[in-house]
């Protein structure tokens, strides 16, 4: 009995820790969703809605990690997901990673959700390899705030992605250059039961799972745009 009482004890946290992992990117999706709804809800405060409606594709990464002493990093997990072809809805979600670096004198730590939308067919199809540097790879600028998007300046309107943050509440255009997104297999295998890559779950019609219906369905809601 000893004995038995020891390896319980001893494989509890274990178990418990496997099965936080498993549900991990179900959470993420929850938290993504409210993200994404919460700041639709505000159209004057945010991501205006003719830039969403002509996405090829959008990342959504709540509760970014930055943290600085002297060298600074960001660190996140979250999701793209891509329009489906003829324009009908969006994609199932792929899991991505975002790690970033920037250099010079600053303190502090504090969580940002991240909105990134993806203007144009090269930008997606870069996106979606195993791995992209922004800035380097594909040209990134801090997106315009308000309605509608008559506020772009001239980078903006040829930039290939425009991102976003919020933070403490404040939301605005943020530049991330030289960050780098990594697709997440681990988590994709959590998500669909097996190690599928980003390309192959946004491109060949991967069924939606339950845990990302509710994310998909508000992407569908706001940025409908009529067949070209």
């Amino acid at each position: 009995m000893r004995i038995l009482l020891v390896a319980t004890l001893a494989i509890t946290p274990l178990l418990s820790s496997l099965q936080a992992k498993d549900t991990e990117p179900a959470k993420r999706l929850e938290e993504a969703s409210a993200v994404f709804a919460e700041i639709m809800a505000t159209p004057d405060k945010g991501i205006p809605q003719d830039l969403l409606a002509g996405a090829h594709c959008v990342v959504i990464v709540p509760n970014m990690k930055t943290a600085a002493f002297v060298f600074g990093g960001k660190y996140g997990k979250g999701y793209v997901t891509c329009r489906n072809k003829g324009n009908t809805g969006w994609s199932a979600p792929g899991t991505v990673r975002i790690e970033g670096g920037s250099v010079g004198f600053q303190i502090g730590g504090s969580e940002t959700d991240l909105i990134m939308l993806v203007m144009n067919q090269r930008g997606a199809t870069k996106l979606l390899e195993s791995k992209f540097t922004l800035g380097a790879e594909g040209s990134v600028a801090a997106g315009p705030v308000g309605r509608t998007a008559t506020a772009q300046t001239d980078a903006q309107m040829h930039a290939e992605i425009l991102s976003w943050s919020r933070s403490q509440g404040l939301f605005a255009g943020l530049a991330l250059e030289g960050a780098t997104l990594r697709q997440d297999l681990d988590d994709n295998a959590n998500l669909y039961g097996r190690k599928l890559e980003n390309k192959q779950i946004v491109t060949t019609g991967v069924r939606v799972p339950k845990s990302a219906a509710k994310l998909i369905g508000q992407l569908n809601r706001y940025s409908y745009r009529e067949r070209k």
